[in-house]
């Protein structure tokens, strides 16, 4: 039933169930969250549902706009067909009215259409195939790719004649998560993420441990709580560096924290340091200052933290765009080796004095 996307919200407006489909992991989910919110106001009679991650459905118990998160597992050493094919069968059990996907990836758009959601719309983020239009009929211009991804999402609402409000995310840490965190964080730490998804991400060891040493200089009873994902190579760097520095200042958080903790983490600590990762995004979301890395590469700025709260270093990336560029093959982004300690500290020292100053 193709129609013009702009009348989309008027046509729609009564649906009693909505589900979005965003297969997304930390960032990309919590990134999600605004446009939630604004769904929610909407479709202010109906049921929200999200299609997600197993990782995304512990950052949604965090929106209670969400009515449900339905988990689908997208890592192949895990996932299923069968279990795939269940959770398809149970969302057509729901017949949804409405689906909205940002992402227009081939695997979304495949799982949209088999929601069995009379209305769907996306957003052509991922590859174009003739097919698309007859899983989707409705499809919205392409977003300006540089403004910052939750903001894209909120304007792909817009341009379906979804009422938008002010951005938000107001998530919300359970009082157990809280209560947790209370016992492995002192009051006033600095955060510490070492690793992204990607090894051409980060800062190296040898940067960080310089960096530490230059701050305890000036903040000799400063502790940094470190944590780390579950991939064995981001565990396997943070011991290695933990070994590196041997400095009980340095505390490293247990392994496998659900998001919930990880909020709570972040929420007990002034200010959270670490390269572009999921982290970071849930940081920018519950308003932590922040100090992140990031490379020029590609559409970078759609994820960079914006305002006063958050400090960016970002370096020109000179094999941007090219698959076998060096750092990829030797893991190690060699623009990042060239960002100074000493410009870390001013930094970081900057968040510090300003979170320190009276209101």
């Amino acid at each position: 039933m193709p129609s013009d996307p702009a009348h989309f919200y008027s046509r729609t407006r009564a649906a009693r169930k909505v589900i979005v489909v965003d297969l997304g992991f930390l960032g990309d989910t919590v990134h999600l969250v605004p446009a939630l919110w604004d769904l929610k106001a909407a479709y202010a009679a109906a049921s929200l549902d999200v299609l997600t991650t197993p990782v995304g459905a512990q950052v949604l118990q965090l929106a209670p706009c969400v009515d449900r998160a339905w988990a689908i597992e997208m890592q192949r050493e895990r996932r299923t067909l069968r279990q795939q094919w269940r959770t398809v069968r149970a969302l057509r059990q729901e017949r949804f009215d409405v689906a909205f996907n940002f992402s227009g990836a081939d695997r979304t758009v495949f799982m949209t259409a088999l929601s069995g959601a009379r209305w769907r719309v996306a957003h052509p983020g991922g590859r174009q195939h003739f097919w698309n239009r007859w899983l989707i009929q409705n499809w919205i211009p392409r977003q300006d790719p540089n403004e910052i991804v939750f903001e894209q999402r909120r304007q792909m609402l817009a341009a379906c004649g979804v009422p938008i409000g002010g951005a938000r995310f107001d998530l919300h840490v359970e009082e157990a998560s809280l209560s947790w965190a209370a016992t492995v964080v002192p009051p006033q730490a600095i955060h510490l993420s070492l690793n992204s998804a990607k090894p051409t991400r980060e800062w190296p060891l040898e940067h960080h441990l310089a960096m530490l040493r230059k701050l305890w200089v000036r903040y000799p009873e400063l502790v940094i709580v470190a944590s780390t994902g579950s991939q064995e190579r981001e565990r396997q760097r943070l011991h290695e560096f933990a070994e590196l520095l041997k400095d009980g200042r340095l505390q490293i958080l247990p392994e496998n924290l659900t998001i919930p903790q990880l909020a709570a983490v972040l929420l007990r600590c002034r200010l959270h340091l670490g390269p572009d990762s999921g982290v970071l995004h849930l940081a920018v979301a519950l308003d932590v200052p922040t100090v992140s890395f990031f490379r020029e590469q590609g559409a970078y700025q759609s994820f960079m933290p914006r305002g006063a709260r958050h400090r960016v270093i970002s370096v020109p990336c000179h094999c941007v765009d090219h698959r076998d560029a060096p750092c990829e093959r030797l893991g190690q982004a060699e623009c990042f080796a060239r960002i100074e300690p000493a410009r870390v500290v001013e930094l970081v020292t900057e968040q510090i004095e300003r979170a320190w100053r009276p209101a």
